[in-house]
C-alpha cells in the first residue's frame, strides 16, 4: 500500500510537489537545465536554517555526555552486574542535569519528513492527478528520479548515471570520514560496545542510503551533510568537549 495515497499524505505530497515546481521556476533563470536540482539544494539550506537551535541543542548534549563521562564510567563500575540498576542510575543522572542521552538523534529525526518528501516527490509518476513533471528535470544528465538500484534493476544505467551518483555517495562518505577524524564522538561510557560501533558506523550509513534514493534525496543528503559537519565545527568552538 502506498501511504501517500491517503488523503492527507497525498495533500502534502501535493503542496511539497508544487512547491518545488515553483521553486524551480523562480531559479530556472539562474541555473538553466539545473533549476530543479538547485531547488533541492535551496530547500535543504532553508531546513538547516531553521534547524540550527535543534544544531545548539545537540551540541549542548554531547558536551553534556562528555563532562558527566567519569561519573558514568564509575556508575558502570558499580552496577555493571546490575543491568537494570544501571540503567536507572544513568537515567536519574541525565535528569539530575537536565540532559538526555538521545539529544544526538535529534536532527536526524527532524530531517527524517523531509527526505522522505523527497523521496516520494521524485519517486511518483503522478501526484494529485497530474503528471508530476518535476520527473522531467535531471542533474548533468541524470533525471532527478533515478537512483542506483532502480537504474541496475531497470537495465537503464549509463556513465553518467554512474558518475553523478558515485560523485554524491563520495561527498557523503568523504564528509563522513572528514567528520570521523576532526570530531571526536562523544559516546556513552555505560552504553554496550555494540553502541559505540554504530557511533563509529552511523555517519557512513548515509552515503549506503544514497544509493537507493533518487538523485534528489541524494543530493539532499550530501548537501545536509557538509552543513552538518561545518555546523558541529563552529559549534564545536562554543561548545567545547573537556580534555
Amino acid at each position: 500500500m502506498d501511504l501517500f495515497s491517503l488523503p492527507p499524505l497525498a495533500l502534502l505530497l501535493d503542496l511539497t510537489t508544487r512547491a518545488l515546481l515553483a521553486l524551480t521556476a523562480v531559479l530556472d533563470p539562474l541555473a538553466p537545465g539545473a533549476a530543479a536540482a538547485l531547488a533541492v539544494v535551496v530547500v535543504t539550506v532553508v531546513v538547516r536554517l531553521l534547524l540550527i537551535p535543534v544544531g545548539v541543542s545537540q551540541a549542548r548534549a554531547e558536551q553534556t555526555r562528555a563532562r558527566l563521562a567519569p561519573r558514568l564510567r564509575a556508575l558502570q563500575e558499580r552496577w555493571r552486574t546490575q543491568p537494570e540498576r544501571l540503567q536507572r542510575e544513568t537515567m536519574q543522572l541525565y535528569r539530575d542535569e537536565g540532559a538526555s542521552p538521545f539529544g544526538g538523534c535529534l536532527p536526524l529525526l527532524a530531517q527524517a519528513p523531509v527526505v522522505g518528501l523527497l523521496y516520494a516527490v521524485f519517486l511518483h509518476p503522478t501526484v494529485g492527478g497530474r503528471a508530476n513533471t518535476l520527473l522531467a528535470h535531471d542533474l548533468w544528465g541524470v533525471p532527478l528520479g533515478r537512483s542506483l538500484a532502480s537504474a541496475l534493476s531497470t537495465g537503464s544505467t549509463d556513465a553518467a548515471t554512474l558518475i553523478v551518483i558515485g560523485a554524491i555517495v563520495a561527498l557523503i562518505a568523504g564528509v563522513a570520514e572528514l567528520t570521523r577524524r576532526l570530531l571526536r564522538p562523544s559516546v556513552d561510557p555505560s552504553a554496550p560496545a555494540w553502541t559505540r560501533t554504530m557511533v563509529g558506523v552511523l555517519p557512513f550509513t548515509t552515503a549506503a542510503v544514497a544509493l537507493f534514493v533518487p538523485v534528489a534525496a541524494g543530493l539532499y543528503l550530501a548537501v545536509t551533510t557538509v552543513w552538518t559537519l561545518a555546523q558541529r565545527l563552529i559549534l564545536r568552538r562554543r561548545f567545547p568537549l573537556p580534555a
